[in-house]
């Protein structure tokens, strides 16, 4: 069956950067279906070759392939088309349906629609598409895609997940977070599910706690309109990092398939402990780095943290009394995004030379997402020489090392997925909003008038003192460490 792409906001900052580069990608390496066309819809007025010609320029700026390869960019660039029209416009729909129409030839086709456009643009798309009937599937398969956020909290959410209801089925709706699609995140369960050596000891009985930290070295810059609204938790917080946490903590389902591998990660969600507006403060700490005020769009007196750290616990035999720490921040150390599953101390010291309330550094495992992907064990081992001196030292697996070529883009294997209807790597709408109501405690106490003036950091730092203080309250020390892979 032949597929078509069609992206609304086909000439804007995601469609260049990340889509196009990603479909071409999949070109090059033989993934795509042959039978591919690309349609992209905004209000430029563009022929089918000047968008070619753009998009061109464009992919060889930013795909991170090297340059382009001339007959695979003919062989790509012979399924992109392009119709000018307004979302705002009905005709314009109707115009886009009858340009579908005849790329297609009146033969069946799976449709996928791509919403890469402002999220105040959802409604009207999907509207729209349900008015021209161009949801229905007599024709073939018809799939929207639905980038983050999805809402801001969870009323918003609902509503969204509404909107799209009317027109769509759910079985129909992709919502599309990138972090799933990375190698290293999909490794986590094959790190899991795939070894009898880990699954053993991932539970309470040997885990003391975890930590999963994105960290951002950038600054704001020119967002600082958009992110002084939107802040730490529901820039990272909603999405990407209750995303890891899933993935981290879910049981093991029954077969590697959607509805199952979704149903898990829902339960994990419905396991962790509400918190009421009254324990946030306990459960969390945020900051604000030097210098945020003065970004553009910012006003003076912000009080958005552009850092934040929660724990959260899940409440099932799997995980009870584990706390799970989450971490995000702009302007910190580096740039990293990581998982580390700290173990506990072993029951008896043996070599503290007597000193029988000595605890060493535990043993942890640390998966990195980015920016170079892999595992590293931390384990104990004597020191050659006298004594029972031990030093924590470390295995690891690298991507770059261990398989040759170039790692695909995040967005190339999810794009696949779509294609092919398999929803398994996709957020569900409880699951949406069910993040939301975990995140939306915070986000309330956090913008509220009783917290206490936000707490600043120095750009470079991993964060205020006041996290490094709180997490000392409870025993424990971040894993304040830039990649421990390159």
């Amino acid at each position: 069956m032949a597929h078509t792409v069609v992206i609304f906001g086909a000439s804007g900052d995601l469609t260049s950067r990340k889509l196009v580069p990603a479909l071409y990608n999949l070109t090059r390496s033989g993934s795509l279906p042959t039978d591919t066309r690309i349609v992209g819809f905004s209000r430029t007025p563009m022929s089918d070759d000047q968008w070619r010609a753009s998009l061109r320029e464009t992919t060889a700026k930013h795909c991170e392939c090297g340059p382009l390869d001339d007959a695979s960019w003919s062989r790509f660039a012979a399924g992109i088309h392009y119709q000018p029209g307004d979302i705002g416009q009905p005709a314009d729909f109707a115009s886009l349906e009858a340009r579908l129409g005849q790329l297609e030839g009146g033969a069946e086709a799976s449709r996928v629609y791509y919403l890469a456009t402002a999220p105040q643009f959802y409604e009207p798309v999907v509207s729209a598409l349900g008015a021209h009937g161009m949801a229905a599937e007599t024709h073939g398969p018809r799939r929207i895609v639905v980038e983050k956020p999805f809402g801001t909290d969870l009323a918003t959410a609902r509503a969204l997940n509404d909107q799209l209801h009317a027109v769509f089925r759910e079985r129909q709706v992709f919502r599309i977070d990138h972090y799933l699609g990375k190698e290293s995140v999909q490794n986590i369960l094959a790190l899991r599910f795939a070894n009898t050596i880990f699954e053993p000891i991932w539970n309470r009985r040997y885990i003391d706690h975890v930590q999963i930290t994105v960290a951002e070295e950038v600054k704001v810059g020119r967002r600082g309109g958009y992110y002084d609204t939107a802040g730490v938790l529901r820039d990272m917080f909603q999405n990407h990092l209750l995303q890891l946490l899933m993935v981290t903590a879910m049981e093991a389902p029954v077969r590697f398939e959607a509805t199952a591998v979704r149903n898990e990660k829902v339960k994990v969600l419905d396991a962790i402990r509400p918190l009421a507006l009254g324990e946030v403060a306990d459960a969390g700490v945020r900051g604000q780095y030097r210098g945020y005020r003065d970004e553009p769009g910012v006003p003076a007196d912000s009080q958005t943290a552009t850092f934040g750290a929660v724990r959260l616990e899940i409440d099932n035999w799997r995980w009870q009394g584990v706390p799970f720490y989450l971490r995000s921040g702009k302007a910190m150390s580096c740039r990293t995004t990581q998982i580390v599953i700290g173990f506990r101390q072993p029951p008896l010291e043996l070599f503290a030379e007597g000193r029988r309330t000595f605890h060493r550094e535990a043993n942890r495992l640390v998966i990195q997402i980015q920016p170079a992907e892999g595992i590293q064990l931390h384990f104990h081992t004597k020191v050659p020489g006298a004594g029972m001196k031990l030093r924590l030292t470390d295995l690891e697996f690298s991507y770059s090392r261990e398989f040759s070529g170039r790692l695909p883009e995040a967005y190339e294997p999810l794009l696949l997925d779509v294609m092919e209807g398999d929803a398994s790597l996709f957020a569900r709408a409880d699951e949406v909003e069910k993040s939301w109501e975990i995140i939306d405690p915070f986000v309330q106490a956090w913008g509220g008038t009783t917290m206490p003036q936000v707490d600043a950091y120095e750009p470079g730092d991993w964060g205020p003192m006041a996290s490094v203080d709180w997490m000392a309250a409870q025993g424990r020390t971040w894993f304040d460490q830039c990649p421990v892979l390159t």
